[in-house]
């Protein structure tokens, strides 16, 4: 399967088809209101509005595998998202990101960018890595290539490949660096 092939559930409850991103450069990020790193909204957000009318398209799903840190239902975490942090790309219906019931997408997006670790010199990282070797050590495991917590990032190029993949606690720089050659090509 490629990108394209998927199809996924908007906030909205409408099917959309991620053929209908062709040619765009997405940035696929798992979310969820009450993290610690949700003041990254903010940042994604300026990002879109900077880069929406170069190719750039953000697709947010929320997740509440992490800490139930989005047990909102899809009308409440619209809301939210448009109320408190001016959200104007498109969001998706709550879904599992990680395990056995995750979307296809995201399994396709994992095998397809493995993890490489959380950048070490982020205030939040120890605090991350704690929670998940107590909540969830199997993510830790060699070769687990799950997403390991909120606001993990892939991106797709307009040719439809996954070509990197931020963890939370990567530098918006990097990306924002990342998504700028990107749309130069």
């Amino acid at each position: 399967m490629e990108i394209y092939d998927f199809k996924v559930r908007s906030i909205n409850g409408a099917d959309k088809y991620l053929s209908d991103y062709k040619g765009k450069v997405l940035l696929i990020v798992n979310t969820a209101s009450l993290c610690g790193f949700t003041p990254q909204y903010d940042e994604l957000q300026m990002l879109y509005s900077k880069f929406k009318d170069k190719g750039l398209c953000i697709l947010g799903f929320p997740c509440n595998q992490f800490m139930d840190q989005e047990p909102d239902s899809d009308a409440e975490i619209l809301d939210k998202c448009e109320l408190n942090f001016g959200i104007k790309f498109d969001m998706f219906a709550r879904c599992d990101v990680r395990g056995e019931n995750a979307i296809p997408l995201f399994k396709h997006l994992t095998s397809k960018q493995p993890f490489k670790g959380l950048d070490p010199n982020h205030p939040l990282t120890s605090a991350v890595v704690e929670l998940i070797e107590q909540y969830y050590p199997e993510l830790l495991k060699p070769g687990n290539n799950e997403v390991k917590w909120n606001f993990t990032k892939f991106i797709v190029d307009q040719n439809g490949d996954v070509v990197a993949r931020f963890e939370p606690t990567a530098p918006m720089k990097e990306i924002v660096s990342f998504v700028e050659k990107l749309l130069k090509n």
